[in-house]
């Protein structure tokens, strides 16, 4: 019985080791997991430091050679219409190393208005007309609703040189008139440039629109 229970003790002890040695060394007997030839797959955190983080030659190069560029950044207009800017930037596109287009609100003057201002009443202002028109100073208006109701328009004028003409005209015969610059706010257009210092770029050869100017602007 004992010799019985010995052997049974020393096969399981057997069996024991084997699969120690068999399961207690898992990487020891494990074959490539790639085929021949094909490089291994790593995870980045098994890279060494020093090669993560030291680009390859071409991405020096790439580096090296945009260092070796510079750029100055221009203005044109303003342009009076959106589609003078647009053919103005189809026509630098390839010229340029990019464009951005913009519009911004201006205040441009409309003419001059000479008048006489607002009286007290609609009576009053019915009165000075009739004075007026006994000083022989004809071509006025009063105006009878609104902001100036009461005023008496004296005229509007492109030129202001014709309009400080009227105006004197007015005051000579002791009338109170004044004169006042009338403006709208309109839209510009501009177009802005970014161009290699190395482009020569002569825009003027290329942008048909007339009254364009150009100044210095900053990079974008």
């Amino acid at each position: 019985m004992f010799l019985r229970l010995l052997f049974i003790l020393l096969a399981a002890l057997n069996i024991a080791v084997g699969a120690w040695l068999l399961l207690g060394q898992p990487y020891a007997h494990v074959g490539s997991p790639t085929d021949p030839g094909v490089p291994e797959l790593r995870l980045l955190s098994q890279i060494p430091a020093s090669a993560a983080s030291s680009p390859g030659p071409e991405t020096q190069d790439a580096v090296a050679a945009d260092a070796t560029h510079s750029y100055s950044c221009i203005t044109l207009g303003p342009f009076d219409t959106p589609q003078d800017l647009r053919n103005a930037r189809q026509a630098l596109a390839s010229r340029i190393a990019r464009s951005r287009s913009r519009q911004e609100q201006t205040s441009q003057t409309t003419g001059w208005w000479v008048y006489l201002p607002a009286a007290a009443s609609r009576g009053q202002a019915l009165e000075q007309a009739r004075q007026l028109g006994a000083h022989d100073i004809s071509d006025y208006f009063v105006v009878g609703s609104g902001d100036q109701a009461n005023t008496i328009s004296l005229g509007l004028f492109r030129d202001p040189a014709n309009a400080r003409k009227r105006l004197d005209q007015v005051l000579a015969a002791g009338f109170p008139a004044r004169m006042s610059e009338r403006s709208e706010s309109v839209p510009e257009y501009w177009l802005d440039l970014v161009v290699a210092d190395g482009n020569h770029l002569d825009w003027r050869r290329y942008v048909s629109a007339s009254g364009i100017g150009s100044r210095n602007a900053g990079c974008f």
